[in-house]
């Protein structure tokens, strides 16, 4: 995985007069952009690479470009391009348990797989509106879910493309079949099959509640759990059938007695870690920083924490210190 620098990325353009406008109204679109590409390709690294890619392209065929008004059907129809070009290979991103069934927690820690294989996280600072009405904004943190990201990954390209402009986009059939350079029929036809895809992939029915006082409280009695490493108080958090994953190794944990069992055994070394909280996938989430000298933290793993029905349902932890500037997180922790 190829780290990013936590800014956003500059155009390159050209010396024109104009080049200071049409950046900015290019950039307007760059939040909606990145969020239409990870839901797309899984990954939030290579949709920020597929929207400087679209970004680049815009700028090129700017002047030739008629009917501003239309400028936001355009970029999205480069953008389709750009991933469709990048989704050529047969292998679709998936998590632990898209792969196998569950482990024990004193099974034998399984090599990593190659960070192609998994879906990962995205910040929501990267891919959410941050106004709107309240129930919009809900729905798009569900479409950004790994549950649901991972699901679209089971449709080929132009299908989730599809998918995703009319059901979570809410976009015509027509204007559609006019990005993609086809009809309606085969716009509803490919959305039927989709769907029938979709129905078939056992995604995980529940979501994730409303970020609320009472959130907030249960994910502040986890951080102080996980922070002075008692847990027999952070198990009692979790669903009977809360998960447990840590990409790129494959081993994923199920159930209260297997996560406790993990933290206490080969888990042992995140004792004495320090949680820095964030937001990723439209949960709660948090840069996971291991003890490496004293009064020195340094990054180790960014770990997405849902909850549902006032619990905790799903811990995923991602071994990727090199995400830590996407989510904003320090470099290190010092006291």
């Amino acid at each position: 995985m190829r780290a990013r620098a936590a800014g956003p990325d500059v155009i390159a353009g050209e010396d024109r007069p104009e080049a200071a406008p049409i950046e900015q109204e290019l950039e307007r679109y760059r939040r909606e952009l990145t969020g239409y590409c990870y839901r797309m390709l899984g990954s939030g690294f290579e949709a920020e690479d597929a929207v400087q890619e679209t970004m680049l392209r815009a700028w090129k065929a700017i002047d030739g470009f008629e009917g501003r008004a239309a400028l936001r059907s355009w970029l999205y129809r480069i953008a389709t391009n750009v991933c469709l070009d990048m989704l050529h290979g047969p292998q679709r991103r998936a998590r632990p348990m898209d792969l196998g069934p569950s482990s024990t927690a004193d099974s034998v820690l399984p090599a990593g797989l190659p960070e192609h294989t998994w879906v990962q996280p995205v910040a929501d600072a990267r891919v959410l509106p941050t106004e709107g009405d309240p129930a919009e904004l809900a729905a798009a943190r569900d479409t950004i879910r790994l549950a649901f990201v991972a699901a679209l990954q089971h449709l080929p390209p132009r299908q989730r493309a599809v998918l995703i402009l009319r059901e979570v986009l809410r976009w015509q059939a027509s204007e559609v079949a006019e990005l993609l350079g086809t009809s309606v029929v085969s716009v509803n036809s490919a959305l039927q099959r989709a769907r029938a895809t979709l129905g078939s992939v056992d995604v995980d029915a529940s979501r994730p509640t409303t970020v609320d006082v009472e959130q907030r409280a249960l994910l502040a009695r986890y951080v102080d759990a996980f922070e002075r490493y008692d847990i027999t108080s952070l198990v009692s958090l979790l669903h009977d059938d809360a998960t447990f994953t840590m990409p790129p190794h494959p081993l994923w944990l199920r159930g209260p007695v297997e996560i406790s069992r993990w933290y206490l055994g080969q888990g042992i070394g995140c004792q004495g870690a320090r949680l820095v909280a964030t937001a990723a996938n439209g949960c709660a989430a948090f840069g996971s920083y291991k003890l490496a000298a004293p009064g020195v933290h340094e990054p180790f793993n960014v770990h997405v924490v849902e909850v549902s029905d006032g619990r905790i349902s799903g811990l995923h932890h991602f071994l990727y210190p090199e995400l830590f500037p996407a989510f904003g997180l320090p470099a290190r922790l010092e006291r």
